[in-house]
C-alpha cells in the first residue's frame, strides 16, 4: 500500500525477550485503536485489528504452554501486520497514541503497586497465622499451673502411661504431633465422638517441653469416652539428635540459621517457606513413627488442624497392597503433580522421579509400620534430606520430602477419607464436606484464628467444649 512504512527488524529487535515485549506493546495499542475505530464507524479497520490481536494472543499462549520462547519467524508477520494497521490508524488522524501510551504507563504503575500490596498482604497474613491467640496462650499457662499444683492429676496420668493398651495391636492407634492443646483436643474429641467403639481407640500425642505439662493436664482432666490418651515429650527421645537426624544437623549450619532466623531476606521468596516451623521436629517426627512406636504394627497419623466426622477404624482394615503409606491423592488438576513441589531441573530429581506423578496429602495417613521397616523408609527420608542441604531440590516443608520418601510406596485412598482446603479455599464442594471422613484446614486460615473462614468454622467449633471453666476464664470463644 502506498505510503506504508518500511519495517526493518534488526537482530536486537528479534531477540526472544524483545519480541514478547513488542507484541505486548503492539497489542495494547491495537486494542485502543479498535475502540477508536469503532467510535468513528470504521468497522473494517476495527475488524482487521481484532483479527491481529487474536493471532497475537494465540502465539503468546502457545509460547507460554511450551518450554521455548517465540521465534523471529513466528513473530515477524504479526509485528509487520500490526505496524501497517497502526500506521493506517494514525493516517486517519486517530492520534490518541500518546495519550494511550501514557495511560498504559499509569496502568503499569498501578499494577506494580498492586503487586507490592499483594506481597505485603501475604507477609502480614503469614504473621497472623503464626501468632498464638491470647486465649490459647492463657489456656497453656493455666493448664501448666494445674499440672504443677495437682499431685493427684499427675498420679492419675502416671498410671495411664503404664496401660497395656498403649502397645496392644488389637486396638486402633492414632498419633498426633502438636504444640497446640486446643487443636489437638478437637482432633481427639471429634474422633472419639464419631467412633462406634471409643474404648478401642488409643491416641499417642507428642508435644514439646513447653507444652508437655499443659497437654498432660488437659487430657488428664477431661473424659474421652474410655479412649486411651498418651502424652509424650519430644525432648525425651534421646535418639533424636544431630548425629542421626539430618534436619537437626542442618540447623547447626550458620547459613541455614541465617536463612530462616535473620532479617534482610529476599522479599520475592515466599514467606511461608522461610517459616522456622518447617524445621520443627514436631513436623518431621512423622518420618520416625517406627522409632517412636516400636511395638506397633499400624498407625493412623492425624494433623492437628483436622476434624473427624466418621468412624476411622475402617482405615485399619484397608488393604494397602504391600505399600507403606495410605493417602488421598491431590492431582485432580496438574497443579498437584510432582513437578509442582520438586525442582526437576536438578539432575538428581530428574533421574529418579516422574514429574507427572500424582501428589498426595499429609494430614490423614495410614502407615503400615511393618512394611515401613521392611522398605527402610526412614533411611530414604534421611538420604533425600542430606541431598537437599543447599535447598536446591525443594523448598522447606514436609510434603516434598514425603513425596520422595514414599515414592512407589503410597496406596491411593478414596477421596472422601480426607477433604482438603478448608484453610484457604472458600469453594470446597458442600457435598464433599458433608461426606468427608476427615476435614483438613490446611492453609493459613486455621479455625482457631480470627482469619478462619466463617463458612467452615462451625464444623470445628462443635467439638470445642466452650463450657469448660478454663476456656471461659481464658476467653476462648
Amino acid at each position: 500500500m502506498t505510503g506504508q512504512p518500511a519495517l526493518n527488524l534488526t537482530k536486537e529487535m528479534l531477540s526472544p525477550g524483545s519480541l514478547t515485549r513488542q507484541l505486548g506493546d503492539q497489542m495494547t495499542l491495537a486494542k485502543a485503536y479498535v475502540v477508536i475505530a469503532k467510535e468513528n464507524n470504521n468497522l473494517e479497520l476495527a475488524w482487521e485489528l481484532s483479527a491481529q490481536i487474536r493471532a497475537c494472543q494465540q502465539l503468546l499462549s502457545k509460547s507460554a504452554a511450551r518450554s521455548y520462547p517465540i521465534s523471529p519467524e513466528e513473530a515477524e508477520s504479526i509485528i509487520r501486520e500490526f505496524s501497517v494497521l497502526i500506521y493506517q490508524a494514525k493516517e486517519l488522524h486517530y492520534d490518541s497514541a500518546t495519550m494511550i501510551m501514557r495511560l498504559k504507563a499509569q496502568i503499569q504503575g498501578l499494577e506494580e503497586k498492586v503487586n507490592t500490596a499483594t506481597v505485603q498482604s501475604t507477609t502480614f497474613g503469614q504473621l497472623a497465622a503464626e501468632a498464638v491467640p491470647k486465649g490459647l496462650y492463657c489456656l497453656g499457662n493455666r493448664l501448666t499451673m494445674e499440672w504443677a499444683m495437682d499431685p493427684d492429676l499427675r498420679s492419675f496420668i502416671s498410671r495411664q502411661k503404664r496401660s497395656a493398651k498403649l502397645t496392644d495391636n488389637n486396638l486402633f492407634h492414632f498419633c498426633i504431633f502438636s504444640d497446640n492443646i486446643l487443636a489437638t483436643s478437637v482432633v481427639v474429641n471429634s474422633t472419639v465422638l464419631n467412633a462406634d467403639h471409643p474404648d478401642q481407640l488409643v491416641f499417642h500425642l507428642v508435644t514439646d517441653q513447653v507444652n508437655f505439662g499443659a497437654m498432660q493436664a488437659w487430657f488428664g482432666m477431661n473424659d474421652y469416652k474410655g479412649a486411651t490418651v498418651e502424652v509424650q515429650n519430644i525432648d525425651s527421645f534421646t535418639w533424636l539428635n544431630a548425629s542421626y537426624v539430618p534436619v537437626l544437623k542442618q540447623l547447626q549450619d550458620a547459613e541455614t540459621q541465617s536463612y530462616y532466623f535473620k532479617g534482610g531476606q529476599d522479599p520475592k521468596s515466599a514467606a511461608k517457606f522461610r517459616n522456622p516451623k518447617y524445621l520443627s521436629m514436631l513436623n518431621h517426627l512423622r518420618f520416625y513413627i517406627p522409632e517412636v512406636y516400636p511395638a506397633l504394627k499400624k498407625m493412623v497419623f492425624l494433623d492437628d488442624d483436622v476434624v473427624v466426622q466418621r468412624d476411622l477404624t475402617e482405615l485399619f482394615r484397608l488393604d494397602l497392597h504391600g505399600n507403606v503409606n495410605g493417602a488421598v491423592e491431590t492431582c485432580l488438576e496438574s497443579f498437584h503433580r510432582y513437578h509442582k513441589y520438586l525442582n526437576f531441573s536438578h539432575p538428581k530429581i530428574k533421574a529418579s522421579f516422574d514429574p507427572d506423578s500424582c501428589g498426595w496429602a499429609f494430614g490423614m495417613n495410614v502407615f503400615d509400620i511393618i512394611a515401613w521397616r521392611k522398605a527402610n523408609v526412614t533411611s530414604r527420608y534421611h538420604h533425600w534430606q542430606e541431598q537437599n542441604v543447599d535447598r536446591t531440590l525443594w523448598k522447606l516443608g514436609t510434603l516434598p520430602p514425603g513425596l520422595l520418601t514414599f515414592y512407589g510406596l503410597t496406596e491411593p485412598l478414596d477421596r472422601k477419607w480426607h477433604v482438603l482446603g478448608l484453610g484457604y479455599d472458600p469453594n470446597v464442594d458442600v457435598q464433599l464436606i458433608e461426606e468427608g471422613a476427615v476435614l483438613h484446614y490446611n492453609g493459613n486460615m486455621k479455625p482457631w484464628l480470627k482469619l478462619a473462614m466463617s463458612r467452615y468454622r462451625p464444623l470445628w467449633e462443635k467439638y470445642v467444649k466452650f463450657s469448660h471453666h478454663l476456656l471461659q476464664e481464658c476467653n476462648v470463644h
